[in-house]
């Protein structure tokens, strides 16, 4: 089911309003969310919900995505990113293995829907998915510094997985992260009855070249 176009959140006056997608689902009993995926802003609500009350909760939480989505892109764009990986390398990496050359570029990209993010270890390049920007500062920190420690040890050997255990928050962001992969798949994915729906597949698990972040 698709709806008019959500409001526009403070902050994002002039940029195009989303498409908004309402998917209703048996499982869910009261709880709401949104989500964007793309283009589109996906919002769940309960099969059981009147359309006045859906469309109410629609409103508050379009805004709500869209207002945090402004406030992440003004936190910074590749710079930062970069920046805050070299902090990273120095906090994290220096320590155990001496003198690390950092990445030759780091990006956020839109193109990476099925993974948070990869590396590219023989050119340096690290690439993070724009959907971890409205997420926690340690779950950011943790997907980059994941790809950084791509740089050191390109497979997921245990060296990779001690070097990356230095990182104190490292288990509480792969919850989080795999918390929002499973809600999506098992939230909007298909019910008796109601046909299929395809919702975002975030895959933690790494291709063989571009290496993303797994368990």
């Amino acid at each position: 089911m698709s709806d008019a176009p959500g409001p526009t959140a403070p902050g994002t006056a002039g940029a195009a309003a989303p498409v908004v997608e309402v998917r209703r689902s048996r499982r869910r009993r009261r709880t709401v969310t949104a989500y964007r995926d793309g283009a589109t802003v996906v919002v769940l609500v309960p099969a059981s919900m009147s359309r006045a009350e859906e469309q109410r909760h629609v409103d508050a939480l379009v805004a709500r995505l869209l207002a945090r989505e402004a406030r992440a892109r003004a936190r910074g764009g590749d710079d930062e990113l970069m920046t805050r990986a070299k902090e990273l390398l120095r906090q994290h990496l220096v320590p155990q293995v001496g003198r690390v050359l950092p990445p030759t570029r780091v990006t956020w990209v839109g193109n990476q829907r099925r993974r948070w993010g990869s590396c590219t270890p023989t050119d340096r390049t690290i690439r993070l998915s724009d959907r971890l920007r409205p997420m926690p500062a340690w779950v950011r920190d943790y997907v980059l510094l994941h790809e950084l420690v791509h740089l050191v040890e390109p497979g997921h050997t245990p060296r990779f997985h001690a070097l990356l255990a230095a990182y104190a928050d490292a288990d509480r962001a792969r919850g989080y992260l795999e918390g929002y992969a499973d809600a999506a798949r098992l939230e909007i994915g298909p019910e008796p009855d109601d046909g299929p729906d395809d919702g975002p597949d975030d895959e933690p698990d790494d291709g063989p070249e571009e290496r993303g972040p797994g368990r």
